[in-house]
C-alpha cells in the first residue's frame, strides 16, 4: 500500500464534514424539542413516554438501514435521508401551532429517529470501504469525536437561539443545515458493488437477517455477549442521563434552559474527550482490557447520585451533575469505539452493514424501556433523585464485573482466538 492510500482520503473526509453539518442540525434539534416538550407538560413521566416511542421506528429502521447499507449505494443514502429530513423539519414548522402538542412531537420524533437508525449503518459501513483496515480505530474515533463536537456546539448554540428566538430558530437552522450536508454529499464516491440477485425489500431484509444472526450465533458469539453488556448499560445508564439530565436540571434544580444548554455541550465534550484519547493511545489499548472503562462509568455515576442527595446546594449539584456525567461520556466513548472496531475489523466485509445494523437493533431494544423506567422513578421519586441514580451506579458496577469475564476470551489484538 503507497503512503497516499495509507491515509484518509477525499471522500472520508468529505463523510467527515457532511456529518459535522448534519449532526450540528441533530444536535440544536435534540436539544430543543425535548426541551421545549418538557417546559409545555412538565411531566417527567410523559416525557420519558413520548421519548421511548419516538425511539421504536429506529430499532426497526436500523435493520433496514443495515439492509440498504450492503445492497444500495451508501452515498444515495445519506443523500436522501439528509433531504428527507429536511422535509420532515419544515412539515414539522408548517403544523406547529395547529396540531396538538403531544402528537405532533410524537411523531416527529418517531420520524426523525427513524431516518437516523437508517442513516447512521451507512455511515459506520463506509469507513472500512473508504479507510485501510489499520485505520479504521482512527477514522471511527474521527467520526465519533466529529458526532460529540456536533453534539457539544449543538446544545450551546441551540440554548442561545432557542432563548432569544424561540423554537422556530432551531427549525430554520436545521433545516439549512441537512440541505448543506445533502447537497455536499452528492460528491462522495464510495466503493460499491451491486448485488447481481434481485430480490424484494422484504425477502432481503429476512435474509440479510438471518445471515446476520447465523454469523453472531455460530462465529462470533462473543458478539452477542457484547450486546447484552451495552444493552445493559442503555437501560440502566445511558436511559438515566437521557431523561435524568433535563428533569434534574429544569424540574429539581429549578435552572434555566441555558444552563441545561452548557450540561448537554459538557456531556458531548466527554464524548470528544473519549474520541482523542482512543486516537492518542491507539497502540495501547487493548479490548481485553476495555472493562476499566466501564468500571469508571459505574464509579461516576454513584459520585453523581451522592451528589445529588436531598438538602443539597442547586449550583453545587449542578457542578457534580455536569461534572461526572462528562466523565461518563469520556469513560463509555472508549469503551464503545473499541467495540465498534472490533466488529467492523472481524467481520467479512459484506456483512459488514447488516452485522452493525443487528448488533445496534439489539443493543437499542433496551433504551425504551429504559427511558420509560425512568421517566417514571423521576416522577414518583422525585424526591429521591439521589437514590435513583445511585442505583443505576450499582447496576452499572455489576455490569461492569460482567463484561470484565468476557472481555477475556479477547487476545491482546482484539482476536478471539480462544472463542
Amino acid at each position: 500500500m503507497n503512503e497516499k492510500k495509507a491515509k484518509f482520503g477525499k471522500d472520508f473526509l468529505l463523510i467527515v464534514i457532511g456529518q459535522i453539518v448534519s449532526l450540528f442540525g441533530n444536535g440544536i434539534l435534540r436539544f430543543a424539542l425535548p426541551l421545549y416538550l418538557l417546559r409545555e407538560t412538565g411531566s417527567s413521566a410523559l416525557f420519558g413516554i413520548v421519548t421511548a416511542c419516538s425511539l421504536l421506528p429506529m430499532i426497526v429502521l436500523s435493520l433496514l438501514g443495515g439492509v440498504l447499507a450492503d445492497n444500495v449505494n451508501k452515498r444515495n443514502i445519506m443523500v436522501g435521508l439528509d433531504f428527507f429530513t429536511a422535509a420532515v423539519i419544515t412539515a414539522f414548522y408548517i403544523f406547529k401551532g395547529i396540531m396538538p402538542t403531544v402528537p405532533l412531537f410524537t411523531i416527529t420524533l418517531m420520524l426523525l429517529y427513524g431516518i437516523s437508525g437508517t442513516y447512521q449503518p451507512a455511515v459506520q459501513a463506509s469507513i472500512p470501504a473508504l479507510v485501510p483496515k489499520e485505520r479504521i480505530l482512527s477514522a471511527s474515533a474521527i467520526v465519533n469525536q466529529i458526532g460529540a463536537l456536533a453534539n457539544f456546539m449543538g446544545p450551546i448554540i441551540g440554548g442561545m437561539l432557542y432563548g432569544v428566538w424561540g423554537i422556530k430558530s432551531i427549525l430554520q437552522v436545521s433545516i439549512m443545515c441537512f440541505l448543506l450536508s445533502a447537497v455536499m454529499e452528492l460528491f462522495l464516491v464510495i466503493p460499491f458493488q451491486k448485488q447481481a440477485e434481485k430480490r424484494s425489500i422484504g425477502e432481503t431484509v429476512k435474509n440479510d437477517l438471518r445471515e446476520s444472526l447465523h454469523f453472531l450465533r455460530l462465529e462470533k458469539p462473543i458478539f452477542i455477549k457484547l450486546c447484552i453488556v451495552i444493552a445493559g448499560l442503555n437501560l440502566f445508564l445511558s436511559s438515566m442521563i437521557t431523561i435524568g439530565v433535563p428533569v434534574i436540571i429544569i424540574d429539581t434544580l429549578s435552572l434555566t434552559d441555558q444552563m441545561l444548554g452548557i450540561t448537554q455541550g459538557l456531556l458531548a465534550v466527554g464524548g470528544i474527550v473519549g474520541g482523542l484519547l482512543t486516537a492518542l493511545f491507539e497502540k495501547k489499548l487493548r479490548p481485553n482490557k476495555a472493562s476499566v472503562f466501564l468500571y469508571l462509568c459505574a464509579g461516576f455515576t454513584c459520585v453523581m447520585g451522592l451528589g445529588m442527595m436531598p438538602q443539597g446546594v442547586p449550583l453545587f449539584q449542578y457542578a457534580i451533575l455536569s461534572c461526572m456525567g462528562m466523565a461518563i461520556m469520556a469513560a463509555s466513548t472508549m469503551f464503545s469505539i473499541q467495540m465498534l472496531a472490533v466488529v467492523q475489523t472481524q467481520t467479512p466485509s459484506h456483512l459488514v452493514g447488516k452485522v452493525i445494523a443487528c448488533i445496534m437493533t439489539l443493543i437499542m431494544c433496551s433504551q425504551p424501556v429504559g427511558q420509560l423506567l425512568y421517566g417514571l422513578l423521576f416522577e414518583v421519586l422525585s424526591q429521591s433523585i439521589g437514590a435513583v441514580i445511585l442505583g443505576s451506579g450499582i447496576i452499572s458496577l455489576l455490569i461492569a464485573m460482567y463484561s470484565k469475564k468476557i472481555l477475556k476470551q479477547f487476545g491482546e489484538n482484539g482476536d478471539m482466538s480462544t472463542v
